[in-house]
């Protein structure tokens, strides 16, 4: 058995960090499917960047929207949805066979919008809209304004995917964001299982402290910070609040671990992989780091429910975990703006050369 089936057999589902047109028009993402038990799928303004920067086989639709008046953002969201309901129909058998639990994409909404709360929403309910998939996620930042847009969507009925947590505090603002969302609906009379997932940033907590590392400790802490997460993750599964709404029909928000390709040159690259695996979790992983686990992974035992040796770890490193954590969300959403307004750049530049090739 391969280590990917093993991976998912555990319990645990793998999903691809990426989307190009070439892995949907060259068969390689229904291959990754069918040969490595990949059940899902995300996206981010970068990795759309990168595909659209980097391949023609978006130039046609650039170039039949170059004389109108459409702004770069609606195009993108064009050429994005595009994509996305493509690989949705190639989940939508795992969908169907595990009742909506797995088999989803995700689209996020402008980071322009991480600060925004009443426009965050309004983004996500239109672009669920327009997407008209029932398994694709509109991905929402866990940033203090984009939790109000999570447990609105939510009510809605909008399935979220809520991006840039990086820690256990982020997480279960995260949680609680989607299940006053839940008890809404069931106080409405409405139906409770709109799904969702939360994601944890782990690599880049390592990269921040990639020359502070006590000795012994390199590539640790996001490890750490995972593990403790995670036992807040099975706390409050076993809650009587979440207890409550799965009695009314609720469903739970599954934790996933993003940002797991190693970083570090010096380790392992499938380290987050290995350290990670943990029953009714989602890793997403990039296709290089997929591709790596697939060839030499390695699955060990199954992440401890009580979060091992997290604590003293985290204790070890001797900083301010809140700070740091804060510190790396605003960058990640700075990051994410920056490879949004590339994006635009990039769309508007094609747009240009293509008009005046025609």
């Amino acid at each position: 058995m391969n280590p990917t089936r093993t991976l998912h057999d555990l319990g645990q589902s793998l999903w691809l960090d990426t989307i190009t047109r070439e892995l949907l028009n060259g068969g390689t993402l229904q291959r990754y499917i069918d040969e490595w038990s990949v059940t899902g799928l995300t996206s981010n303004p970068t990795i759309f960047d990168h595909a659209i920067r980097n391949s023609a086989t978006y130039d046609d639709d650039i170039a039949r929207q170059g004389a109108s008046s459409t702004a770069s953002e609606d195009l993108f969201f064009d050429l994005a949805l595009a994509d996305l309901t493509r690989a949705a129909e190639l989940f939508q058998p795992v969908f169907a066979r595990t009742d909506g639990v797995d088999g989803w994409v995700s689209l996020e909404v402008s980071p322009l919008l991480a600060h925004d709360t009443e426009h965050t929403l309004a983004a996500a309910r239109d672009l669920h809209r327009r997407a008209g998939k029932p398994n694709l996620f509109i991905k929402i930042p866990g940033t203090p304004e984009g939790l109000p847009a999570i447990e609105a969507a939510i009510f809605a009925g909008v399935p979220v995917n809520v991006t840039l947590l990086f820690s256990r505090e982020h997480y279960l603002a995260a949680a609680d964001a989607y299940l006053r969302g839940v008890e809404r609906r069931i106080a409405a009379g409405l139906n409770p299982a709109v799904a969702s997932v939360a994601s944890l940033f782990v690599s880049r907590w390592d990269a921040a402290v990639a020359d502070k590392a006590p000795r012994g400790l390199a590539n640790r802490l996001g490890i750490a910070v995972a593990q403790r997460t995670y036992r807040a993750y099975r706390e409050l599964l076993a809650s009587a609040r979440f207890q409550r709404i799965a009695n009314a029909g609720g469903r739970a928000q599954r934790l996933l671990w993003a940002s797991t390709g190693t970083k570090d040159p010096k380790a392992s690259d499938t380290l987050y992989v290995r350290e990670l695996a943990a029953p009714f979790t989602v890793n997403t992983m990039p296709e290089g780091t997929l591709k790596a686990f697939a060839d030499h992974g390695e699955v060990g035992s199954a992440m401890a429910p009580d979060g091992g040796d997290c604590e003293a770890m985290l204790a070890s490193f001797g900083i301010d975990i809140d700070a740091l954590a804060a510190r790396l969300q605003d960058e990640g959403a700075a990051s994410f703006v920056k490879s949004w307004t590339d994006l635009m750049a990039c769309i508007e530049q094609k747009r240009a050369r293509l008009r005046k090739a025609s």
